[in-house]
């Protein structure tokens, strides 16, 4: 089987657009990309278009009606925050299973404010609120307080680390530092998480042209080409637990493990990471499930500065959903993005040096859904 290649690649400055359509700010990025790639529409061979809001609305489709309909096979996806990502990796399979040569992949999602999830009504298990995210990423700090004592401001710390990593990428939402003190006397969400360790929920999209490695010698396109060593999805697993509240950690362990074994190392040899820091609680407990530290160890990793730009494992350099904002469809794409920008040598002020391995990671989900999981290892080629 062929490895596959990014050869093209980009995202718009995430925002809100209300004067916009989906289809068009998914055009935008499309576009954005092939041009990174120096093609065009007619060369694609194949089009995966994830976004959550109009699942049935054929946003695929609609786009190239936008860019130029050529009669290729186009596959819309929803799979919650993992959307995008799924997009990708259904791209990647395709050419990892020898059906095209040259695929596009995009992901985009328009959002409006406020909560995500629930009505805020009793459950049928009888927890109140539950089905809100800020309700679950706070029962997942909780839980991890619990465990291993870690604490509000080692939570509240992520939030520092991210907003300030924002301010280094023209392509963030919110580009602005928020001092600890600000961050922690922020108003409240659900504790331990203040507005300042919510997610942005904002307009975007992001789109990755993914091609076979004889296609991409025969174009003469490996100069910046990305690898994708990994790709690996999951579900949730049965556990013997409250299944009111989903377990976003046992889903990320299964993607981990297996995006880890399929590409042959470690996590001790990756250079940067972006995963799914929906709230500060969740990056906190990722770190541990991406194996990034030790079980119990991942206040004492944030309180180091080992995740920050010019620390050992730098996570979330783009300011990560946080700051960056965090358009459903669109995430999984925009991690990719960020840290093939990276392996390029192209990442500015933020840009990590020496990277040559990476590693994404999206997760999503809610009560009675069960949860997915997307992780990629991309190389420098």
């Amino acid at each position: 089987m062929s490895d596959v290649y990014i050869v093209g690649i980009d995202m718009i400055r995430f925002g809100r657009f209300p004067e916009r359509t989906v289809p068009g700010l998914a055009a935008e990025a499309a576009l954005m990309a092939l041009d990174d790639a120096g093609l065009g529409i007619r060369d694609v061979q194949a089009l995966y278009c994830g976004n959550l809001g109009q699942a049935s609305g054929m946003v695929g489709q609609r786009m190239l009606a936008e860019i130029g309909q050529t009669g290729i096979p186009v596959t819309n996806v929803a799979n919650a925050c993992a959307t995008g990502a799924t997009a990708f990796r259904d791209a990647w399979m395709s050419i990892k299973a020898g059906v095209y040569d040259i695929v596009l992949a995009v992901g985009v999602e328009q959002m409006g404010k406020g909560l995500l999830g629930g009505s805020g009504g009793v459950s049928t298990e009888g927890l109140i609120g539950s089905g809100t995210m800020p309700a679950m990423f706070s029962h997942i700090g909780m839980e991890h307080t619990r465990k291993y004592g870690t604490t509000f401001e080692q939570f509240a710390k992520v939030s520092v680390k991210n907003h300030f990593h924002s301010t280094l990428n023209p392509k963030s939402m919110y580009r602005r530092e928020t001092p600890l003190p600000e961050v922690m006397n922020a108003e409240m969400i659900a504790y331990p998480n203040t507005k300042l360790m919510c997610s942005v929920n904002v307009d975007g999209s992001a789109a990755a042209v993914l091609v076979s490695e004889r296609k991409m010698k025969q174009l003469g396109l490996s100069a910046r080409a990305i690898r994708v060593r990994a790709s690996e999805m999951s579900s949730s697993p049965f556990e013997e637990r409250q299944l009111a509240m989903p377990d976003f950690s046992a889903v990320t362990r299964v993607a981990a493990k297996n995006a880890y074994e399929r590409a042959g190392l470690g996590a001790d040899a990756i250079d940067l990471v972006e995963l799914h820091d929906c709230f500060a609680t969740a990056e906190i407990v990722h770190y541990e499930n991406l194996g990034l530290c030790a079980d119990g160890e991942a206040g004492r990793l944030i309180d180091s500065g080992a995740t920050q730009l010019g620390g050992r494992i730098p996570v979330n350099v783009s300011g990560g959903l946080l700051s960056k904002g965090h358009p459903l469809g669109a995430t999984g794409i925009a991690n990719i993005y960020e840290v093939s920008t990276h392996l390029r040598g192209e990442a500015g002020q933020r840009q990590v040096e020496g990277a040559r391995i990476g590693l994404t990671h999206v997760v999503g989900g809610g009560p009675g859904m069960g949860a997915a999981c997307a992780i990629h290892v991309l190389e420098k080629a």
